[in-house]
């Protein structure tokens, strides 16, 4: 029962087949960084129950959280690199194979193996080239032997320093278990490489005062994006507690259910990351007051608020970050007051989707959501997260970030 319930809003999903993620044996190759780290914690949240890694680390952090986020979760871990194709005996009951290296003697080897045993192998990583930075996912079937396997082979054929960012890693590792979603479930994984790319962020970030409105999966990725960036003047708003259905994408919540939300993820990240984040136990309605913020980042579930949102960083000039989700897909719209006009409930065309415009409706409303539940996952939540938190990093660095549509479903993700 404990497992249905936490796993419910995953299960409500057209054609979802749980037992393949619960059976599956999952290997995976990691660097010197915390992209095999994410994935590995996301995969426990989904439901993942066996995966054996071979890198020089893992984040304890990380590592804890997926330990403690699903109790039939089990991870063998063996420190050091995938260097020799005898290595690959390690691996021999795994279903597939994930790459998340970032030196060419894995990367080949790995594609060699998946070439004569006909086994997957899904392969991501961040880059850093000619002053741009950002990532590429291609999933790898016997066939998919063209020039686009050239783009995903690194340079450098041995273990050295490399581009990391946990904040496109975070993307990284939600495409890639998307990828690992469709391969077990027999749906069709990208037939395309999947890329993101940005100019070379160069400019520092300072402290601003950041307001973090909703406190559920959106707003714990964007908590730690943030986090993993420098940033610690962290507020989170949110007037809901942890329910138990919330546990397959809430990472951080795995002891908190019947907890406030906004409090518990300003501890936890206080507690794990040092931060000295605060929380408001509220809704964002038309008597917040964000003149002390410098930019709002808005995970909230609901187009009123949404649009409260909007017309209130419009009228103080105050910078915005959107996002908003579905099992499959996710948005992100910026608005910045120096270069915008158009908020992002206006773009969104929000009115148009509400009778009234009153917060007050969604308070009044809000208890009948346990009777209709939205399907939800963790990989939508993580991605658009993940570009909420660039996209502001770019604004700091001078650069316009456009907005994001992101499509599971699609040939083209971006």
């Amino acid at each position: 029962m404990m497992r249905s319930n936490r796993l419910d809003r995953q299960l409500r999903i057209e054609g979802w087949n749980q037992q393949a993620l619960e059976n599956a044996k999952i290997g995976v190759i990691g660097d010197n960084d915390l992209l095999a780290s994410l994935y590995i914690m996301s995969a426990s949240a989904l439901g993942i129950n066996h995966v054996f890694a071979l890198a020089p680390v893992l984040d304890p952090i990380l590592i804890e959280i997926a330990q403690k986020l699903n109790i039939r979760f089990s991870l063998t871990h063996i420190d050091g690199f995938f260097t020799h194709p005898v290595m690959a005996e390690l691996f021999k009951d795994c279903d597939f194979m994930v790459d998340l290296s970032q030196y060419g003697l894995a990367n080949k080897l790995l594609i060699e193996r998946g070439f004569r045993e006909n086994t997957p192998v899904i392969r991501g990583f961040c880059h850093e080239t000619n002053g741009h930075q950002g990532f590429k996912v291609f999933s790898y079937l016997k066939g998919r032997e063209w020039r686009e396997l050239e783009q995903v082979v690194s340079a450098h054929n041995l273990p050295k320093h490399h581009f990391d960012d946990a904040v496109l890693g975070t993307i990284v590792s939600g495409i890639v278990l998307e990828e690992t979603k469709n391969l077990l479930m027999n749906q069709h994984p990208s037939d395309d490489l999947i890329l993101y790319q940005r100019k070379k962020i160069i400019s520092a970030y300072g402290q601003p005062r950041i307001l973090i409105v909703g406190s559920g999966a959106l707003g714990i990725f964007v908590g730690l994006g943030l986090v993993y960036s420098g940033f610690r003047n962290l507020t989170f708003m949110d007037p809901d507690v942890v329910e138990i259905t919330n546990l397959n994408r809430q990472v951080l919540f795995y002891d908190a259910v019947g907890s406030y939300k906004a409090q518990t993820l300003s501890n936890k990240l206080n507690a794990l990351f040092g931060t000295g984040s605060n929380a408001l136990v509220a809704y964002f309605d038309r008597n917040s007051d964000i003149a002390s913020y410098d930019i709002v980042f808005d995970c909230v579930d609901n187009f009123e608020s949404r649009i409260v949102l909007s017309e209130k960083s419009k009228r103080h000039g105050k910078m915005l970050i959107s996002g908003g989700t579905s099992a499959d897909a996710g948005q992100i719209v910026t608005y910045n007051p120096v270069d915008d006009s158009v908020t992002p409930a206006e773009l969104l065309g929000l009115y148009d989707l509400v009778e009234k415009r009153n917060p007050e409706a969604y308070h009044r409303e809000r208890a009948a959501c346990i009777y209709r539940p939205d399907p939800s996952v963790i990989m939508t939540n993580q991605i658009t997260a993940g570009i909420m938190v660039d996209s502001y990093r770019m604004l700091i660095d001078g650069q316009k970030p456009a907005n994001v549509f992101y499509d599971s479903t699609s040939s083209v993700r971006f």
